[in-house]
């Protein structure tokens, strides 16, 4: 059997998160979730850059294909490899310390 794909990962985080004791947590997975769904969007769109017919094609292969993207734009994500969460992080932790934005 397979385990359902849960959708808390993309949840956004409240602004309370930002700050406290493990504030940095909530605001590490939101970055990560923010990184998700741009993957997500760039799998999307080569997915609709088919090169040509699928013999196989079924409005459940696409679903099915949909949900495996979606896991595996998560799993890419966690791995913090492209560098997306990290710059979003770096963001608003900055923005977290300086709330005036006097620097800007």
């Amino acid at each position: 059997m397979t385990t359902p794909i849960s959708s808390t990962s993309a949840a956004p985080v409240a602004a309370s998160g930002l700050s406290g004791a493990g504030g940095g947590d909530g605001l590490r997975k939101a970055a990560e979730a923010f990184e998700a769904v741009i993957l997500r969007q760039l799998m999307g769109s080569m997915r609709q850059a088919k090169l040509g017919d699928d013999i196989f094609g079924s409005s459940a292969t696409d679903n099915f294909r949909e949900m495996a993207d979606a896991r595996t734009a998560d799993s890419i994500a966690s791995l913090r490899q492209f560098g997306i969460a990290a710059m979003v992080e770096a963001q608003f932790r900055a923005r977290a310390a300086d709330p005036a934005g006097g620097g800007q």
